[in-house]
């Protein structure tokens, strides 16, 4: 007597089924994981930590921005370096007791 295809994909599914339960877990899983993760670690050379950068924007004036730009083109770190730069120097500024200029 044959089977029905449903019955086939029973017995194919409960086969398969004993087969991952009686199967011996890999070592990547369970108590070796930690050991494999230990490695790996140790065999990864430590980089220095990066500076987290924080999008900003801001509206400015058209011909501030084309000042900017130049800058940018000379200064190594392109726009972000020379915004910076600029920002630094103008907290600087009120920081020694100027005024600061809007």
């Amino acid at each position: 007597m044959s089977m029905k295809k449903t019955d086939l994909e029973k017995r194919l599914a409960k086969k398969l089924d004993g087969k991952l339960k009686s199967g011996i877990a890999p070592q990547r899983f369970g108590k070796g994981a930690a050991a494999q993760a230990k490695d790996k670690a140790a065999d990864v050379p430590a980089r220095p930590a990066a500076p987290k950068l924080v999008p900003v924007s801001c509206r400015l004036p058209a011909e501030l921005v084309v000042r900017l730009r130049e800058q940018a083109a000379v200064i190594d770190g392109g726009m972000s370096a020379a915004v910076t730069l600029a920002v630094e120097q103008w907290l600087a500024g009120t920081a020694a007791g100027k005024k600061p200029q809007p």
